[in-house]
């Protein structure tokens, strides 16, 4: 019986730099994995395995072109990221609010 290939979530994907970095690529057009390479210093076969990790957790679209591969962003499931990042941000906020009170309240003392 075939292992079942593994499944990878959003922030698994995005943990590593080499992946963000194939995000940013191919945000502003869909390209084959030889130009994709051309950006790395690694062998094909590796960016091969990142951008494996990236499809898998819905980040990228790979379809065929006659013998090319060509991969593309799926922004879709960085929604989860952002909605994820938007509830911790407002601890940052209250953060923030307090030091400007603190400093604030230094300055006037002075």
């Amino acid at each position: 019986m075939a292992e079942e290939p593994q499944r990878y979530d959003v922030f698994q994907a995005i943990a590593d730099p080499t992946r963000r970095k194939l995000l940013e690529l191919l945000a502003s057009e869909e390209l084959s994995i030889s130009t994709i390479s051309s950006h790395f210093t690694m062998s094909r076969t590796a960016v091969t395995k990142h951008l494996h990790v990236l499809e898998s957790a819905g980040l990228v679209i790979a379809r065929k072109r006659g013998r090319e591969k060509l991969y593309c962003l799926e922004a879709e499931p960085l929604k989860k990221l952002q909605t994820w990042l938007t509830f911790y941000g407002q601890f940052w906020d209250n953060k923030l609010s307090t030091l400007k009170n603190v400093v604030e309240s230094d300055l006037s003392e002075e």
